[in-house]
């Protein structure tokens, strides 16, 4: 769901100064501050869907062959598809991208993902819920850090990864009447390796889009909101996966 925002900035220029300078500085603060406190938002709405009395109405408890278990009402699965469905509006609905619209298409996602994923708290261990942050934000400041500081162009790898994460979407997809173990396996490698290259993409491409906008204050504000929007769903979807691998189940 990563790239599905990615069309609201304008292409990036061929060549940019890439010196780091005061203003890039503040630039990329201001994205990663807007990131933080999205995921600060995301993790108490999270708690507030998995307690009572919201877990009752989106993911109540059923009798199950092996013993009681949490599933998802028809209100969390409009939760969980709610977000993309809000990305594809926006690309039709929003034709000129301001400050507010930007803003509040940022929050209502982080708002809708944070929501939905209270299902991760009564599936897996507070314990193994809390290792696995810790890693994936380790490993996004270390890519981010990667895609800020190297000289390489990373275009190409991006190319290369928005097409694998078509491939894993459409897998996914598939895999939901197939149930296949060995599927769901490969799917989730996959997306640990896309989502930490997406990371590093998205942080290059954001620098190449402050100097694209040349110090417009109303086009800067818009690129933050859209910057954090790409850097939050790149986190939220690597976190997910690598919870996969490393999550205990209650």
């Amino acid at each position: 769901m990563s790239d599905f925002n990615r069309g609201f900035v304008r292409p990036a220029p061929a060549q940019a100064d890439m010196s780091v300078d005061a203003g890039l500085r503040s630039f990329m603060l201001g994205v990663y501050n807007k990131v933080a406190l999205g995921l600060v938002v995301s993790g108490a709405l999270a708690w507030l869907t998995s307690h009572a009395p919201l877990v009752n109405y989106i993911f109540p408890t059923v009798q199950t062959p092996y013993g009681l278990s949490h599933t998802v009402s028809a209100i969390g699965m409009v939760l969980m598809f709610a977000p993309l469905v809000v990305i594809l509006g926006s690309r039709f609905l929003m034709r000129s991208a301001t400050p507010q619209n930007s803003g509040i298409l940022y929050w209502t996602i982080v708002s809708l993902i944070g929501a939905s994923m209270g299902v991760l708290l009564l599936r897996y261990t507070g314990t193994s819920i809390a290792t696995t942050f810790f890693v994936t934000a380790a490993g996004f400041g270390g890519l981010s850090l990667f895609g800020y500081t190297t000289k390489r162009d990373l275009s190409a790898m991006g190319s290369f990864l928005i097409m694998g994460l078509i491939g894993i979407v459409i897998a996914s997809i598939v895999n939901v009447f197939l149930h296949s173990s060995v599927v769901a396996f490969t799917v989730s490698l996959l997306g640990v390796l896309i989502f930490a290259g997406l990371i590093a993409w998205d942080t290059q491409r954001l620098k190449m889009t402050y100097y694209q906008v040349g110090g417009d204050q109303a086009a800067m504000s818009v690129a933050t909101n859209f910057g954090a929007l790409s850097l939050y769903l790149d986190f939220i979807n690597l976190f997910q996966f690598l919870l996969s691998f490393m999550g205990s189940r209650r």
